[in-house]
């Protein structure tokens, strides 16, 4: 492998076992070395955040969840550096029920992906003809922003229901009806099964599967991905919980309808399979601006060919003034992806892919439990396999080296592991750190401030425990 060009930076991963047991979250460099970990009494439902401040966002699978099928999350915990979890909380009731990922919001605020549970009555009244599932229910999709404001609460600051955004042109004495085709903003509320009876916890009524949602800040719009329907979506977030209801207002004065889809018109009405692209992806983000490929979209394409995973990254057709090109009859564009990478991996469950500053590409093959870097010329340049029967990855985030420095925590010189007090724990970390076992340095470790953590912090760490009162 070509290790030089590598991306320095730190990488991210939670294991997901098929049995119960302690699981952990690794942060790791590119020597593999362990820079952290977070151990977590219950398994990921997709990927963990680590966050500027130091913090750690982890969705997780509740024991018990009302709506159970793949991908089943319902817990979202906040942990310190140290390990410490400081805020706990569930979202797994009778109308909700948390699955896969989460995106974290820079003012703070949580998205989190939720089924919303509808009744056979429910369905029948926007013109749903069949329910494929003993349950008699269709699970749609809604989106929550939460805001955490204690150890074990929150408050919902907004939301978007694809149940606002239906068409069927099956029955003209509903309110939704009207041609498909003529109204790719909205979904069809016939098109695809609505669960089945074969999931893994029994029957179940998953009817998008949404797998994934990503935030663009400087659009102000949020990216969502349906495995089932072989789509990815966006929506705009500049809306109130009102407008998102409706098809109006927002910065692109159409709601909370979609702005846009890709990867398979079949599914408004337009098109034939040779413009179906996508197949079961996963995964779908922006590339950050300033990256080779800003602005894009990057996605990881599951069923790419016959056992065949691919990385795809689109140019989502654009005016000037950021609203979507939407012909009146073709399949929206573009035709093909930009660029495409596969090299002979595959995984059926999750996956991911993300574009790195120097422009090479980090993708995950869940089912495998490897990921890999590329660089631009589809060489491997780094690769990690973790190994072991029944593990899982579901996606791998790489950050700068840097991406905690500008705002690494509050801290005492020598408190280690954040507790308030120096103790013998705290020397135990800085002796691990120094010797390379398992921890790298981090600034409450440089009790001379000198820049490296070597053994004269050891030394001065010992003399000041035992003035310590």
């Amino acid at each position: 492998m070509l290790i030089g060009q590598a991306f320095n930076g730190m990488t991210i991963f939670s294991p997901i076992q098929s049995n119960e047991g302690n699981f952990t979250t690794f942060l790791i460099d590119n020597e593999l070395n362990v820079i952290n970990l977070w151990n977590h009494p219950r398994g990921p439902a997709s990927m963990a955040y680590l966050q500027t401040d130091s913090t750690l966002l982890y969705p997780y699978r509740v024991q018990n969840p009302t709506m159970h099928s793949g991908g089943v999350g319902g817990g979202i915990s906040l942990y310190l550096w140290n390990g410490d979890l400081i805020w706990d909380y569930n979202i797994s009731n009778e109308t909700y029920q948390h699955h896969h990922d989460i995106e974290p919001l820079p003012n703070g605020n949580i998205l989190i992906l939720v089924w919303e549970k509808k009744n056979a009555a429910e369905a029948t009244e926007v013109g749903r003809q069949e329910l494929n599932n003993s349950l008699n229910e269709i699970w749609s999709e809604a989106l929550l922003e939460i805001e955490p404001i204690s150890y074990d609460s929150f408050n919902v600051v907004w939301e978007w229901h694809l149940w606002d955004h239906l068409i069927q042109d099956v029955d003209p004495t509903l309110a939704n009806y009207g041609v498909i085709s003529e109204h790719p903003e909205l979904q069809d509320v016939n098109y695809g099964d609505a669960g089945n009876n074969q999931g893994p916890g029994g029957p179940h009524g998953d009817w998008k599967h949404f797998n994934s949602v990503a935030y663009n800040d400087y659009l102000d719009q949020i990216v969502l991905s349906s495995r089932a329907h072989d789509e990815i979506y966006i929506i705009d977030h500049s809306t109130t919980t009102s407008e998102a209801g409706g098809h109006t207002g927002g910065i692109s004065g159409e709601g909370g309808d979609y702005l846009y889809r890709w990867g398979n018109p079949q599914a408004y009405g337009r098109g034939s399979e040779q413009n179906h692209l996508l197949h079961d992806q996963h995964g779908v983000n922006w590339i950050s601006y300033g990256y080779p490929g800003g602005g894009n979209l990057i996605l990881f394409n599951n069923n790419n060919g016959n056992n065949i995973s691919a990385v795809l990254e689109i140019i989502p057709p654009m005016y000037n003034d950021n609203t979507y090109i939407i012909d009146s009859e073709i399949p929206i564009g573009p035709d093909f992806p930009t660029w495409i990478y596969s090299n002979g991996f595959h995984t059926q469950m999750q996956g991911g892919a993300f574009r790195l500053p120097n422009g090479n590409t980090i993708v995950t093959d869940c089912d495998d439990a490897t990921f890999f870097e590329i660089n631009p010329n589809n060489e491997v340049v780094w690769s990690y396999d973790h190994g072991g029967p029944n593990i899982m990855i579901a996606r791998v985030q790489k950050y700068d080296d840097t991406y905690l420095e500008s705002e690494f925590p509050d801290y005492t010189i020598g408190d280690i592991n954040f507790d308030g007090t120096l103790n013998i724990f705290d020397l135990t970390y800085l002796s691990d750190m120094v010797h390379g076992f398992g921890y790298s340095p981090t600034p409450p470790a440089d009790i001379n401030l000198d820049g490296i953590v070597n053994s004269e912090d050891v030394n001065l760490l010992i003399e000041s425990l035992m003035n310590y009162d």
